[in-house]
């Protein structure tokens, strides 16, 4: 009997043996219980509405390139690169406040998935800054945060990781992931 790499047993049995395909509350479609390609997730004919098997969602192979480093391998170049002393210290609270939104935006357009950054899903970085500078000292009424004050520094960066992997000639960010 196959299953579900998670070890969860769903609520009926396919040809396969036990489905980690599970119901969802409408009972429209199946959810998957953990986004594995397992036999019965594969080829279980009930989910997607009686679709039939479907292919796995592959991963994407990594570029190779002659030099994967994203830090200078020399030592000396190394250390004139604070990332913690001059980042992380600086800015604990406002790089806290992106990591949330990352998890939000990843919640919002990659509902089930692992945390990644879908690249192609939206690239307009520049012209979402400049929204995002309009009401940059607004507070959320319902979190209390600077949401779009930490959309701003979330483009921001998104912005300078692809001008920086242009410029270097390296492959995306591990977090990353073509849409």
């Amino acid at each position: 009997m196959s299953h579900c790499r998670s070890g969860f047993s769903g609520s009926y049995k396919s040809g396969n043996g036990t489905s980690c395909w599970v119901d969802p509350p409408n009972g429209s479609s199946y959810t998957p219980c953990c986004n594995c390609d397992c036999p019965d997730c594969r080829n279980d004919p009930r989910k997607f509405g009686g679709e039939g098997p479907v292919e796995a969602p592959q991963e994407t192979p990594p570029v190779i390139v002659e030099d994967p480093h994203v830090l200078p391998t020399d030592s000396e170049e190394r250390k004139g690169i604070p990332i913690f002393g001059g980042c992380i210290n600086y800015f604990p609270l406002a790089l806290a406040a992106v990591a949330r939104h990352s998890k939000m935006g990843n919640d919002k357009h990659n509902p089930g998935r692992p945390l990644h950054w879908a690249r192609g899903k939206s690239m307009d970085h520049l012209e979402c800054i400049g929204r995002h500078l309009v009401d940059v000292e607004t507070v959320d009424p319902a979190t209390g945060e600077y949401l779009e004050a930490r959309a701003l520094a979330w483009r921001a960066l998104a912005h300078l990781e692809e001008l920086e992997e242009k410029r270097l000639g390296k492959p995306m960010s591990r977090g990353s992931r073509p849409a």
